[in-house]
């Protein structure tokens, strides 16, 4: 069958009326994105039958869209087993006690943002360090009257910076097999870009955090009390995350440490509970824990389940089946031969990469295929300009796992917002890490270099 595409005008064409179209709905109308992206999609449907696609070329290009979001939709609902296990065995009242009394409030924030990108380095694993701890840190950020929205962008920044540094991270390990380095060293220069970026964003954070400082410290203790009376708080429901930090750091894969955590905390809930049935065991799994007769806690402390990530699910079926069709009509393809023949300079070459990492992510929506599309499209062009391997990678790392989850509709951004039960995207102005890294990024690209500096950059 002849392979079909759009040319590169009308490829531009699509692209800048399916922005309008998303941007006016989603920022203009403030819709949730489901609605937006299932517009877009059906327009493309549509408009690829009457440019030629026939149905079989344009299901095809839905089923290969959505092959890669398989594996995080399954990701998705062990994290909703997690959160529901973890709030009823008392895993997460215990870590919110000993952050009650270990943080402190002048510098949540900033503690926020490193306590998640330490863990994120030791498990490897942005979703489960956001999942877990930084489910935590939110429930203790709106005690200590911290908007919700600043504590999610330094949960997200932290879990993305633990993400990006983690020899463990599928980041690295994707594109250091996709380019062919080897990953401690893309790590040690990825480190040159990350570290500094860490470093502003941890100054900004303390600044930000200090000057909205608004806790009733009287209500701390009072929460802090409740939690104990509420749930078994102490060391042994601290059990599910040494399951979940061996099984990460013996690079088991993300499902089943998730399933053993969940698994770990939900055998305690029966030991705490053991009235508890198996109808009940059900309810928990799949529609969350409850919190009742608590008006301290029974919005703080309730939440997760399968169903509680059935609409992110859905958001990322609709937004993948868009980037398949995108993908399928030669949209995306068109974009990065646009992009490489402005490619003639290293700042250039560096700055094509991120913008088509960017591009791949707003119209795609997911991380992988952000990396793994710009990654091949340049490189070639780095091997020519002879330009060190490990600063591919570092590009594709800003471009890609960095501004994932800034868009709203990717599979990170999905997930945070209901992981963390965000209403709307407000978080992305303090997640700071992944706005910095691509800048600095660009900026050691553009420091003048002598030949030797740039093959090993």
């Amino acid at each position: 069958m002849e392979q079909r595409h759009l040319k590169m005008t009308e490829s531009f064409g699509v692209i800048v009326v399916m922005f309008l179209i998303l941007g006016t709905l989603i920022i203009k109308y403030k819709m949730s994105p489901q609605i937006p992206i299932l517009c877009v999609f059906t327009l493309l449907l549509f408009y690829g039958r009457l440019r030629g696609f026939t149905w079989e070329q344009v299901i095809d290009g839905i089923a290969e869209g959505i092959k890669p979001g398989i594996i995080p939709m399954m990701i998705f609902m062990m994290i909703g087993l997690l959160i529901s296990t973890w709030l009823a065995s008392g895993t997460i009242a215990t870590i919110m006690v000993i952050g009650f009394d270990l943080v402190s409030v002048k510098f949540f924030i900033p503690t926020v943002f490193l306590a998640c990108g330490i863990v994120g380095i030791i498990v490897g694993n942005a979703f489960t360090t956001i999942s877990t701890l930084g489910l935590a840190f939110m429930g203790i950020g709106h005690v200590l009257g911290f908007s919700d929205a600043m504590t999610a962008g330094a949960v997200v920044a932290g879990g993305f910076l633990g993400n990006n540094l983690s020899p463990l991270s599928d980041t690295s390990n994707l594109t250091t097999s996709l380019i062919g380095n080897r990953v401690p060293e893309h790590l040690k220069n990825t480190a040159k870009s990350a570290i500094p970026a860490a470093i502003a964003a941890a100054v900004i954070y303390a600044v930000i955090g200090f000057k909205n400082i608004n806790a009733d410290l009287s209500r701390v203790d009072v929460i802090s009390s409740a939690l104990k009376s509420s749930f078994h708080v102490g060391a042994w429901s601290l059990l599910p995350i040494l399951v979940l930090l061996v099984m990460s750091l013996r690079q088991v894969p993300a499902i089943p440490t998730l399933l053993a955590g969940s698994f770990t905390a939900l055998v305690l809930t029966k030991i705490w509970t053991p009235s508890l049935s198996f109808a009940q065991i059900s309810s928990l799994l799949m529609n969350g824990f409850q919190m009742h007769g608590s008006k301290l806690l029974d919005s703080l402390m309730s939440g997760g389940g399968i169903a509680h990530m059935l609409n992110s699910i859905a958001l990322i079926l609709c937004a993948l089946s868009m980037g398949g069709l995108l993908m399928k009509y030669g949209v995306v393809d068109q974009l990065l031969i646009a992009l490489q023949k402005l490619v003639n300079t290293p700042f250039k070459l560096v700055l094509a990469t991120i913008v088509s990492g960017v591009a791949v992510n707003v119209m795609i929506g997911e991380e992988y295929l952000s990396e793994i599309l710009p990654g091949t499209a340049f490189k070639s062009a780095y091997e020519e300009q002879q330009l060190s391997q490990n600063m591919l990678t570092r590009s594709l790392v800003a471009g890609g796992a960095d501004i994932n989850p800034l868009v709203p509709w990717s599979v990170s951004g999905i997930f945070i917002a209901g992981t963390l039960s965000l209403h709307n995207y407000g978080y992305v102005a303090f997640t700071l890490y992944p706005l910095l890294n691509p800048l600095v990024t660009l900026l050691l690209a553009a420091l003048p270099k002598s030949k030797k500096q740039q093959a090993t950059a």
